[in-house]
């Protein structure tokens, strides 16, 4: 028996060390090295200060603000502990309910906006912390921005256009406006 257990102890600690620690150091390091800002959470700074992430969305809900698309996750919105969807299908009622409530929520918000909703203004992404909207959702929203914060349109869609960020590689994903990033420079307008 101490001839069978010495061996599986053995192996067992050392397989524990390399895929435990050294695995784990040699990825971490590695991340550091090539992609630091991504290894580090791509965390947005103010004034030296970290105000989010370039990747988990944030509840805007001030009409001088641009919105996200609508978060599934809970007991709040955008909470990274609890990335998920809501699972509700396209003949849920659930999901038909919630997304007239928002259709409803964007149409009390800006009366005289009477284009189509686009989608990812009323549904929520797979995981539920998207911190992008799509350049038509941006644009839907620019009036009631420019209108809350005194703004011309112009300016604002000015804005919009240049945090639109394009297809990854030119050919992979839709382009997409962070809000984060465009609330932020808003509000650097504003100063």
């Amino acid at each position: 028996m101490n001839t069978l257990l010495r061996p599986a102890v053995s192996l067992f600690v050392l397989l524990s060390v390399i895929t435990g620690l050294l695995y784990p150091a040699a990825v971490t390091g590695v991340a550091q090295l090539a992609f630091p800002a991504a290894a580090r959470g791509s965390l947005i700074l103010k004034d030296g200060k970290p105000v989010g992430s370039e990747l988990i969305g944030q509840n805007f809900t001030e009409p001088k603000y641009f919105w996200g698309r609508p978060s599934a996750t809970s007991p709040q919105p955008y909470n990274a502990r609890a990335s998920s969807g809501s699972n509700q299908g396209p003949l849920n009622p659930a999901l038909a309910d919630a997304v007239k409530g928002r259709v409803e929520a964007l149409r009390a918000a800006d009366p005289g906006n009477g284009r189509p909703v686009p989608i990812d203004l009323v549904t929520a992404s797979a995981s539920g912390l998207d911190p992008h909207i799509s350049p038509a959702a941006a644009d839907y929203q620019a009036e009631r921005v420019a209108r809350a914060r005194k703004f011309d349109a112009s300016r604002v869609r000015q804005l919009v256009a240049q945090h639109t960020e394009g297809r990854d590689l030119g050919i992979f994903g839709e382009p997409r406006v962070n809000v984060l990033k465009l609330n932020l420079a808003l509000d650097a307008q504003a100063r």
